[in-house]
C-alpha cells in the first residue's frame, strides 16, 4: 500500500470516529444540558426545553427514573464499532479473495456496494431502538419514505437500474478498458449508482450509471498499434520491406509481453511531398497500445539505421553570400 493510499485510510477512519464521536456529544447535550459546564443555567434550562418540544416522549438517553442512561450509551457506540469493525472484516475477506475473471470481480465490488449499504441501514434501525424508538414503526415507514424518495430522487432510482442493466447484460466489467464520451481509461469499480474509470495518467472519473448510454468496449477484440514509417524517396523500397520484414518475426521474441503474434507490414501507405509512407500493424491488448507502438517505432529506427536506409527530417538550408 503506498504512502498516498495509507494516509487516505486514515482520514477516512479518522472522519468516521470524529463523526461517532460528534453524534454522542450532541446526544449528551440534549439529555443531559447540566453536563455542558460551558452553558449557563438560562441555557441549559433553553436546551431541555427544545429537547422536551422537538422530541417529546422519544428522549433518547433518559432511563425510567428520568436519569442518565449511561448503559444505553455504551450499547449504542458498541453498537456502531460493531457494524464498523463487521464491514471492516468483511471487506478484508473480500480483499483476500482473488477471482480469475473480470465478471467475478465485479461481481464482487458490486457485493461490497450492496453490503455497505445494508450496514449502514442495519445501524440506523438498531441504533433507533438502543435510543428507545419502536423498530417495526421505523421499518413500517420505510415504505412511506421510500415512496417519498421515488418521486424526489427518480435520477439516483434510473443509476442504480443502469448499474444492474450494465452489469447482467456484460457491457463491461472490472479490469476492461472502455471509451465513454472521449474519456478512454481502465474500469476501475462498478457501483450501484456510478463506475469508475481511471485513465493512464491516474485520473479517475465518476460517471453515473444511467449517463453510459454511448461507450466502447475496446477490450473486446485485440486492439492495433499503427505505426507509419517515412523513407526517403531514394531508398530502396524492395531493401525496406524486406527490413521491415524479418523485424516483425523476431519482435514477439523480444517483446512476449506486448505482441503475442508478429506485427504485419500493410504497405505503401502515403506518397508524401519528401517521404514514402510506410505502414506496419500489430495486434495487441488494448492496455498495451501506446507501449507497443513506441517499441515499434523504437526497433523500426534501429533496423532502418543498421540497414543504412534513410529516415527524412527536415532542413534548414542557409545560404551565405560573399
Amino acid at each position: 500500500m503506498s504512502d498516498n493510499t495509507s494516509r487516505k485510510t486514515r482520514k477516512s477512519v479518522t472522519g468516521r470516529l470524529v463523526g461517532i464521536i460528534i453524534i454522542v456529544l450532541i446526544l449528551l447535550i440534549l439529555n443531559v444540558p447540566k453536563l455542558c459546564f460551558f452553558l449557563n443555567p438560562s441555557q441549559q434550562e433553553a436546551v431541555k426545553r427544545f429537547n422536551e418540544t422537538y422530541f417529546g416522549d422519544f428522549m433518547p438517553l433518559k432511563s425510567e427514573t428520568g436519569g442518565f442512561d449511561f448503559m444505553r450509551l455504551v450499547a449504542l457506540v458498541l453498537m456502531i464499532l460493531g457494524c464498523w469493525a463487521g464491514y471492516r472484516i468483511i471487506a478484508w475477506i473480500f480483499s483476500k479473495v482473488k477471482l480469475g475473471n473480470h465478471r467475478a470481480e465485479t461481481v464482487k465490488g458490486l457485493l461490497m456496494n450492496i453490503i455497505r449499504y445494508a450496514v449502514v441501514i442495519f445501524g440506523v434501525i438498531f441504533g433507533l431502538n438502543i435510543l428507545g424508538a419502536d423498530v417495526l414503526t421505523v421499518i413500517a415507514s420505510l415504505g412511506i419514505l421510500a415512496l417519498i424518495i421515488g418521486f424526489g430522487a427518480q435520477s439516483l432510482i434510473e443509476d442504480m437500474f443502469a448499474g444492474f442493466f450494465i452489469l447482467f447484460e456484460g457491457r463491461f466489467y472490472v479490469g476492461d478498458i472502455i471509451s465513454v464520451e472521449g474519456f478512454r481509461g481502465t474500469v476501475k469499480s462498478i457501483g450501484i449508482v456510478t463506475t469508475q474509470i481511471a485513465d493512464v495518467g491516474g485520473n479517475i472519473r465518476v460517471i453515473n450509471n444511467s449517463n453510459i448510454r454511448t461507450m466502447t468496449n475496446l477490450s473486446n477484440a485485440p486492439s492495433a498499434a499503427v505505426v507509419n514509417l517515412s523513407i526517403a524517396y531514394g531508398a530502396d523500397l524492395k531493401k525496406a520491406e524486406a527490413v521491415i520484414g524479418e523485424l516483425c518475426q523476431t519482435l514477439p521474441g523480444q517483446y512476449p509481453n506486448l505482441f503475442p503474434e508478429p506485427p504485419r507490414y500493410m504497405g505503401v501507405e502515403n506518397l508524401g511531398e519528401s517521404s514514402v509512407d510506410l505502414r506496419v500493424v500489430a495486434n495487441v491488448e488494448e492496455i498495451n497500445v501506446y507501449n507497443a507502438r513506441r517499441a515499434l517505432n523504437r526497433e523500426l529506427k534501429l533496423a532502418m539505421d543498421q540497414a543504412g536506409i534513410e529516415i527524412p527530417f527536415p532542413q534548414v538550408v542557409v545560404w551565405q553570400g560573399k
